[in-house]
């Protein structure tokens, strides 16, 4: 093992105690509220979490319905459009929405939320084709303003129509309709705003509650650590996507790369990557709606700290710190933008690194202003196997960040983007992301909507 990671992981290992609730420098009612911040926004998805969204969309429309509808025409932001057009849908071979609308209003149960497809088997798929040769499925780019995040599904059988509407988070029903009737208007409600976590969440309160809140009042994290392990582990024994993990754990990828913590990382991040894109029958922990998310705020923390020999309490508490510093990113950039998620996760996951290599919260400030200095501005064009080597430029800067942080070496505010203040910095890259890149959005939407072999609409 490297002397400059030995030393600064001594100096944790050395100092590290576990806080009392007495400790804790979080409150017991605002460490409770951002306890269940985190259990919202990191939770279990089978598939990539905007075609399940919208598969979870029309089986609460055929439950509600009561019976598999003859028809279903499904009304989709830009953003949703975007990014389920090109992944592969878990158990089926087969890629985009038709295929995800058909079986969720075959087998899909709204009650499994991310994991709603979780019953596919191959006389599903089966139906699934059939429903869709017969013209039942109709897709269709929401007109009008709507939210980023925006699913409105109809259903119908002879005389009967059901309305669902997802809006705001991938499992947030705002409306549900039977025949005309309300039965569920939740429209004026924000997703993830009821108990005002995101006016309270800043860098320091996500540091403060990572480092000191009681160890086991938040060891359900490493849930997260067990799920995005098996899923990198899994990866390796398929063929999936582009296979950039296998392709890194081969003699060629290691004769480039070498066997180090950073192409264990890197080998990883991308393996679990490679197989929920192409649409594997794995399950990951996700973050703020996004799968992909959830696995560049896991893996590289958990393989850095376990080749690092953290402890275990080291590990969980950079995992927590990983999770939550990508949630509350989302929080100013929303659900969905033109700025790739990568980038965010990736910048949750620098923050663990540095704590793993024993910096303190000036070093995580640090690694901040380096990841945004550096990925501002990557652009999402939709969820597609591809998106595993944007992980992996994403994790690569992480670990780079994490290394010149704990050196005391930040970019500074005479640079670009950044400021004195590191939240300012944050939201500084999150307004690009929400408000700048909105016509980059639109672009990058009618170019893969225009191209020549557009397959993606029913």
């Amino acid at each position: 093992m490297a002397n400059s990671l030995d030393a600064p992981r001594q100096q944790h290992a050395a100092t590290a105690t576990t806080p009392t609730k007495e400790q804790s420098m979080i409150e017991e009612q605002k460490r409770r509220q951002i306890i269940d911040l985190v259990k919202r926004e990191v939770v279990p998805a089978i598939g990539c979490t905007e075609p399940i969204a919208v598969a979870l969309c029309v089986a609460k429309a055929r439950e509600t319905l009561g019976i598999v509808p003859e028809r279903i025409t499904v009304f989709l932001s830009a953003n949703m459009l975007k990014n389920a057009m090109g992944v592969g849908i878990p158990g089926t071979g087969m890629v985009g929405l038709p295929i995800a609308v058909a079986l969720g209003a075959i087998v899909g149960k709204s009650s499994y939320e991310l994991e709603v497809l979780r019953d596919v088997d191959a006389d599903a798929v089966e139906k699934g084709k059939r429903y869709i040769d017969e013209g039942r499925v109709d897709v269709k780019l929401k007109d009008g303003t709507c939210d980023k995040l925006y699913i409105e599904t109809i259903a119908q059988h002879t005389a009967r129509t059901a309305r669902c509407v997802i809006a705001g988070g991938h499992t947030h029903f705002t409306r549900i309709e039977l025949d005309g009737v309300t039965l569920l208007d939740d429209s004026a409600t924000q997703h993830g705003q009821e108990n005002g976590e995101e006016e309270e969440l800043c860098l320091r309160t996500v540091y403060d509650f990572a480092t000191t809140a009681p160890l086991e009042e938040i060891e359900f994290i490493n849930e997260s650590r067990q799920l995005n392990e098996e899923a990198a582990r899994l990866s390796l024994l398929g063929n999936y996507g582009h296979r950039l993990g296998k392709t890194l754990t081969r003699p060629l990828g290691k004769g480039i790369m070498g066997e180090s913590i950073f192409s264990h990382i890197l080998s990883a991040t991308s393996s679990a990557c490679d197989a929920r894109m192409a649409g594997a029958k794995i399950p990951v922990m996700s973050n703020s709606g996004s799968g992909n998310q959830g696995i560049a705020a896991t893996l590289p923390v958990v393989v850095f700290g376990e080749e690092n020999h953290n402890t275990s309490e080291e590990i969980t508490r950079a995992l927590m710190l990983s999770h939550l510093t990508a949630i509350y990113i989302k929080q100013s950039l929303g659900r969905l933008s033109a700025l790739c998620g990568c980038v965010v996760a990736s910048t949750g996951s620098a923050c663990g690194i540095t704590y793993l290599m024993g910096g303190k919260y000036e070093h995580v400030a640090y690694s901040v202003k380096n990841m945004i200095a550096n990925l501002a501005g990557m652009v999402c064009d939709g969820a597609k196997p591809s998106c595993a080597l944007k992980v992996t430029s994403g994790v690569s800067t992480a670990v780079l960040s994490a290394m010149l942080a704990v050196q005391n070496t930040y970019v500074s505010s005479v640079e670009g983007l950044i400021e004195d203040d590191v939240d300012r910095t944050i939201h500084n890259m999150t307004r690009i992301g929400a408000e700048a890149m909105n016509e980059t959005d639109r672009m990058v939407l009618d170019i893969m909507t225009h191209k020549k072999n557009d397959t993606f609409l029913a």
